[in-house]
Order: structure tokens, then C-alpha cells, then sequence
């Protein structure tokens, strides 16, 4: 009997055949000749078009707000014809600064359609880390919502773009750049945009992603990235729903819209392509949670009717820990759960083979840099391998290496190398991160794993000091250098240490000196001061004493990390 691996090797072989709706054929790619889709769409403008329809169907759902797609559509050609007259010009850049809100979609979208390049921000960033991204990106405007604007204070960096306003004018100082109500710009009669004919290779997006420094980075990506990108979502779907007949005959069934509960921010990869865009192109209903919580997220499945969630595993964890969630009324339309990242624990893939025999139950690996492409599984590929994060993607190159950069046999760990044509152009106005990250068109993940015989892939650990508390990834270096700039603290050292809620927990220890009188109090409101919430450490060990060093003056962050886990 063919084993389910086995069965999937061959529909995948089907699937990207000549004249298959997934063909693969030969791009050249930075003088490299890379595996494309042949009939995905060639640009984001492509991608929107080919998605509109002007029906009364749900799309956007947030607090009291219910758009339809004819609503969606009019506010993005009233923008989208307001930033034309305005001389938004393509290839500018745009930056959007706001919770998930609908208005957030509108702006992304109308961006997308004049040829212009929409650069979400981390909206949880605080005025510091919000001026910083705009430094580096340098956008023609920001669009962004009160709270972002106060935090900004009126100032937008060294660009000194003007903003587009969602929602209140806040105070702000008499230096402040222009500020104009996004409703003053829906209320501007649309005039027809010019033909634009833009390159596989100009580009579409930037996304700001936080590695191991200390200062998040900008992906820029091009317009094939992400349409490839996209299309390979729609392969995972299709694989998975031919190698899982009965859980999509459950999703047939239905009968009905499907519908999407997002939690995770739209600035996330996983949040804009495989939530946001994968719903407009598929004529799929978002429904926004104002903030994370399982008690109203399970409340807000049962009111939408919510068919599936992808979220952190910690939110998912969270979910399958409420008995609420089991109720027939709720399992009886959802159809779908997915999980993003690393391998899940032991504990949520008990839970999840005993609890949702029948779901399609999903997880993916892929990063910013790759646009979310990696690998990902669901269905029975999910329950024959849980533990792994997936079957690669048949537009990406898998290769595993040492740390000198040698290829490793299937079964031996080491870095996981990515090679593809959804990889990023590079880190904006960053050459040396980029020279880092990509050599010879391969991406360095920073991801420690493995390939087995059937092509599965498993992570094991990470090279990047970088801890995922509840899916958002935080860089220690980030979190040491703002400790380090309060005048008592000596020395930080930041690590994530397994935490049941939020998947890992952010853990300092600072050396102070000898009676300063610092406690650790003060030190978590000096972080709360500077950066995010979710950076601020759960706990600070306040030492008086030096912190550990080899003999070549490195931090043996390892040996605290011991110390300080239980």
C-alpha cells in the first residue's frame, strides 16, 4: 500500500506537470535559473484585479464594522485615485502604520494598484522603534492611525512625509508634518488611473522583519516574489485537500462563505499573505480581533460562523485548552487550523490528534525573507508527520549546511539554506546585512534542521538569538541595548526561556554594580519606556555581580540561560 508521503510525491508531480494548474517552468532570477509557477499572476496589480467583485458579500469584519467587497472596493479606487492626484509616483514607497483595521486593507490595496510599494510597520512599535523604520525606509507618505500618530508625536523622521490620518487629529506640536483625514481623500471624486506596466522584477513590498540585531530590517521584495508567493498558497491548499479527501469533503459540505478569524497582525508575513490576500483572492470573509484573547476569540468563532484560524501555536494552545472551543456548535463549520513557525510541542500535538480528529490541521515554515515559502503540510501529511514543519515547496531549494557553508546529508542538522524565487532582493539600504543573509541566491535562515528520506522538514533550533513570544519575534540584542542604556546596568543579557502560554517568555539578567539601588521594577518600566510591551521582559534577574565571560570576552549567555530557566 503507498504510504501517504509517497501519494503526496506523486500528486505533487501531477500537480506541477505540463499543462497542470501549478506547471513549473524556468525563470532567470539575478542570473540564476529558478522553478516558477507559469501561471501564477506577474503582479500585485494582476493579483487585484483578477480578485475584484462588486457583489454585497461580507469581507471585512472589525468590532461594530461590516464591509462588503463593494464597499472594500470603493474606498481602495477612491484612495488609490486621491494618492494618484497627490503624484505618488510607482515604485515610491508608502508606509502604513495602524492596527488591523479595514482601513489598513484600503490603504495596502490602493497602493498596490497605482504601482506604488506599501510598507506595513510593526504597529505595536513605540515612538523610538516606529521613527526608526521610517529612517530607513525614507516613504513619500505615511498612512498610519491616531495612537501611531501620537506616538510619532507629528514626527516622521528624517523623510518629514506627510500622513494620512484614520480616525482623530490628535495634539500635536507646531512642528508637526502635514496631516490630512482619510476621509477628506474617500470624499475626492475618482478620476480614471494611468495604464501602468510594470516588471516581474520592479518592486512590491517592504516588510520589516527582527533578526539578531538590534534594529529590525526591511525586506524589500519584488512583485514575482510575492505573486509566486501567493500561487504557492494556493498549491499548499491544493495538495493537501487531494491528499485529505474526507476533511475536504467536510469543507465542501459547508456550503457557505468561509471565513477567516485574524489575529495576527497584517505587518506579519503571515498575517498580509496568507490571511489578508489569500481572502481577497478568494472571496474569503476577515474578521479582526481588536487584541488577542481565547475567551472572545472562541465567542467571535461562534458569532461569524469562523471557519478557519491560523494563529501563533500559542494561540492555538490557548483555544485548545477551552472546552468552549469543542461545542458542536463550533465544530460543526470549522474546518481549518494552522499553526506558523517551528516544530509544535508534544503537548499541543497530543491535543490536537485526540481533540480534532477531523480538522484539516496545518503548519508552515517560512520568514519574511522567503515570503512565508519554506514548507508547510496539512491534512494527513500533518498527521503523518506533526512534528516536522511540512514538505518543502516545489519552488524552493532546501539545501542543509555546516557552519562552512557544506551541504549535509537528508537526516543531518545544520543551517537551513532557502533558495527560491520568493526570496527578498535584499535588505533595503542595508548591503552588508544582505551580503550576510544571501549568498549566491541562497538565504541563510539562521534555522537549525533537517531533511528526512520524504522530504520533510524538521526544526530543531535556532542559530539567531531571537525568542517568539506569542508569534512575535523579538531580537535579545534589541532588548540588551535598551537595558544597557539605563545609567545603573552595567551589562544585559536577554534570552527566551519555554513558557505554556506564549510559546517562550522573555527572560533578562543584568549586571548593576554594587549598591546602585536599582531594582527590577524600575529597569521593566525603563524597557516599557522605550520599546513595545511584548519586549518587555517577563522577568529581570538583577545581579551585582559580573556577568560570565570566556577567556575571548564573550557573554556566556548559555551559562545563564541554565541558571535561569527554572
Amino acid at each position: 500500500m503507498m504510504t501517504i508521503a509517497a501519494a503526496a510525491a506523486q500528486i505533487k508531480a501531477q500537480l506541477t506537470a505540463p499543462g497542470a494548474p501549478f506547471e513549473l517552468s524556468e525563470a532567470s532570477i539575478n542570473g540564476q535559473s529558478l522553478p516558477v509557477y507559469r501561471q501564477a499572476p506577474q503582479t500585485l496589480i494582476e493579483v487585484i484585479k483578477k480578485a475584484r467583485r462588486e457583489d454585497d458579500d461580507c469581507f471585512l469584519v472589525y468590532q461594530e464594522q461590516r464591509w462588503s467587497y463593494k464597499e472594500f472596493y470603493q474606498h481602495v479606487d477612491t484612495l488609490a485615485s486621491w494618492l494618484n492626484q497627490q503624484g505618488i509616483k510607482p515604485g515610491q514607497r508608502i508606509a502604513i502604520a495602524m492596527r488591523n483595521r479595514p482601513e489598513w486593507v484600503v490603504a495596502f490595496v490602493a497602493t498596490a494598484l497605482i504601482g506604488a510599494v506599501p510598507a506595513p510597520l510593526n504597529s505595536f512599535g513605540l515612538e523610538e522603534e516606529l521613527r526608526a523604520a521610517l529612517d530607513d525606509l525614507a516613504p513619500d507618505l505615511l498612512i498610519c492611525d491616531t495612537d501611531r500618530l501620537k506616538r510619532l508625536q507629528g514626527n516622521t523622521g528624517q523623510s518629514q512625509c506627510d500622513v494620512l490620518l484614520v480616525g482623530d487629529t490628535p495634539e500635536l506640536p507646531a512642528t508637526a508634518v502635514t496631516v490630512t483625514p482619510y476621509q477628506s481623500a474617500i470624499d475626492t471624486p475618482v478620476q480614471a488611473l494611468p495604464a501602468l506596466e510594470l516588471k516581474p522584477e520592479d518592486p512590491a513590498l517592504v516588510l520589516f522583519t527582527s533578526g539578531a540585531t538590534s534594529r529590525a530590517k526591511a525586506v524589500l521584495s519584488s512583485q514575482r516574489a510575492i505573486c509566486q508567493a501567493l500561487y504557492n498558497i494556493d498549491y499548499i491548499s491544493a495538495i493537501s485537500a487531494m491528499t485529505s479527501p474526507e476533511a475536504l469533503a467536510k469543507i465542501q459540505q459547508a456550503a457557505r462563505q468561509p471565513v477567516i478569524l485574524t489575529a495576527v497582525p497584517l505587518f506579519h508575513v503571515s498575517g498580509l499573505h496568507a490571511q489578508l490576500l489569500t481572502a481577497l483572492r478568494t472571496g474569503r470573509r476577515l474578521v479582526f480581533m481588536h487584541r488577542w484573547d481565547p475567551d472572545t476569540a472562541i465567542e467571535t468563532i461562534k458569532q461569524e460562523q469562523v471557519t478557519q484560524f491560523n494563529g501563533a501555536p500559542s494561540m492555538v494552545m490557548q483555544l485548545l485548552r477551552e472546552e468552549a472551543f469543542f461545542d458542536q456548535e463550533i465544530q460543526d463549520g470549522f474546518a481549518g487550523l494552522g499553526f506558523g513557525g517551528a516544530g509544535l510541542s508534544h503537548s499541543i500535538i497530543d491535543r490536537v490528534l485526540s481533540k480534532l480528529p477531523d480538522q484539516m490541521v496545518g503548519i508552515g515554515f517560512g520568514m519574511t525573507e522567503s515570503n512565508g515559502a519554506g514548507s508547510a503540510c496539512s491534512g494527513e501529511l500533518f498527521r503523518h508527520q506533526p512534528s516536522a514543519s511540512g514538505v518543502v515547496s516545489p519552488l524552493i531549494d532546501v539545501r542543509i549546511c555546516n557552519l562552512d557553508g557544506e551541504a549535509l546529508a537528508a537526516g543531518e542538522t545544520g543551517e537551513i539554506w532557502l533558495r527560491g524565487a520568493t526570496i527578498m532582493d535584499g535588505y533595503l539600504n542595508n548591503p552588508k546585512a544582505s551580503a550576510e543573509a544571501l549568498q549566491d541566491g541562497w538565504l541563510r535562515t539562521g534555522d537549525l534542521g533537517y531533511l528526512n528520506e520524504d522530504g520533510f522538514l524538521f526544526i530543531v533550533d535556532r542559530l539567531k538569538d531571537v525568542i517568539n513570544r506569542a508569534g512575535e519575534n523579538i531580537a535579545a540584542a534589541e532588548v540588551e541595548s535598551c537595558l544597557g542604556r539605563h545609567p545603573k546596568v552595567v551589562e544585559a543579557a536577554v534570552f527566551g526561556v519555554p513558557d505554556e502560554d506564549t510559546g517562550e517568555a522573555v527572560v533578562a539578567v543584568v549586571s548593576i554594580g554594587e549598591n546602585t539601588g536599582v531594582d527590577e521594577q524600575q529597569l521593566r518600566q525603563h524597557v516599557a519606556e522605550h520599546l513595545a510591551s511584548y519586549k518587555v521582559p517577563s522577568k529581570i534577574h538583577v545581579l551585582e555581580e559580573s556577568l560570565p565571560h570566556n577567556p575571548a570576552g564573550k557573554l556566556l549567555k548559555a551559562q545563564l540561560k541554565q541558571r535561569f530557566s527554572t
